[in-house]
């Protein structure tokens, strides 16, 4: 995605108001989440010992941030690019009971993501997790979450909008479920981000299921690691996947928008499964591997909600820098500027 500068965009709000709405926007949303899901608030960590097997690998091609650790003979540390097993191995030790869970807030750097109006070097997530039972690992139980956090999201529209009601709320009541494989067939020849679109387009608010295992065509949607999520088992519609991404349609932007990628985790069986269709078997020696190999992590479900992404749909800005501080090209400050988008 190249930079986008919508045609004749006007802010709906100031600077100013803009940090009001933000924190509105975050108070209100955090606390309707850990009501629909039952989740507490913990504290986590901003970077994780190197070589523990704890970090999000994402595509498994991203270089994390690392520094050496004086006081530990200069071990190496990484700043963490998300919580998603970090979190699995706090529900064990917290050993929180089945249908309860946790939620943070998650900072992470992200070095290698090529700057533009969706992405940024600094990522906050609201990162959550919930102990689940074994007869939990289902579809139907997937999208019962993604129901519960919809409404949230909707809800949290319905709040800017009583704040401010120019900022009338787009969300559609229900969010559609598709399968990718379905949305290849319904899209034939284009590329995963445009079936996207189309889709978001079409529905206005879709859940992608079955993100990171290989499609008819031979590609996977779209990469996902192959140690958080269980997108290679195969669920209720006789397709593989267990996860997915909330996307929704942006009318400022003209495109898909993504706020949250989330799934059932692994079991030890789809671990060992996925570690060998990435050709990593080796991970199965780090510690977190090895714990959950063993059967010492509980079965769980969890995901990440972007804090800044959600701000900046719901209060209908161009540019993610429009809601958060963080650092861009000179040539994109330009012509943002140059549009009426203030970067912070």
């Amino acid at each position: 995605m190249s930079l986008i500068i919508p045609q004749s965009y006007t802010q709906k709000l100031l600077p100013e108001t803009t940090e009001l709405a933000i924190k509105k926007i975050k108070h209100s949303f955090q606390k309707k989440l850990a009501q629909a899901l039952c989740l507490r608030r913990v504290t986590a960590p901003l970077f994780v010992l190197s070589g523990t097997g704890f970090n999000d690998d994402l595509n498994g091609v991203e270089r994390a941030v690392t520094f050496p650790v004086k006081s530990l003979g200069d071990r190496k540390a990484e700043v963490v690019h998300s919580l998603a097993k970090w979190k699995r191995a706090k529900l064990g030790a917290y050993k929180i009971d089945p249908g309860y869970g946790i939620y943070t807030d998650m900072n992470a750097i992200r070095a290698d993501e090529e700057l533009d109006n969706l992405h940024s070097l600094y990522v906050d997530q609201w990162d959550w997790e919930k102990t689940i039972h074994e007869e939990d690992r289902n579809l139907e139980y997937l999208k019962d979450t993604v129901k519960k956090i919809y409404k949230a999201i909707k809800e949290t529209e319905r709040k800017v909008y009583e704040t401010f009601p120019h900022i009338t709320p787009r969300l559609p009541e229900e969010i559609t479920f598709i399968h990718s494989e379905d949305l290849l067939k319904e899209y034939p020849g284009m590329t995963s981000s445009e079936r996207e679109s189309a889709a978001a387009k079409k529905y206005g608010a879709i859940f992608i299921i079955g993100i990171g295992a290989p499609l008819s065509n031979g590609e996977p949607h779209d990469g996902r690691a192959p140690d958080y999520d269980d997108w290679i088992s195969e669920n209720e519609e006789g397709y593989s996947g267990l996860n997915g991404d909330i996307i929704v349609w942006d009318s400022i932007l003209e495109r898909s928008f993504e706020i949250s990628s989330m799934g059932i985790r692994v079991s030890p069986e789809s671990l060992r499964r996925q570690l060998e269709i990435r050709g990593c078997t080796e991970r199965g020696n780090l510690a977190f591997h090895k714990k959950l190999l063993d059967g010492k992590l509980p079965n769980s479900i969890g995901g990440g909600i972007g804090q800044s992404r959600l701000c900046m749909f719901l209060l209908q800005k161009a540019h993610i820098g429009e809601v958060q501080a963080s650092i861009w090209p000179e040539d994109q400050i330009e012509k943002c500027n140059n549009a009426g988008i203030y970067l912070m």
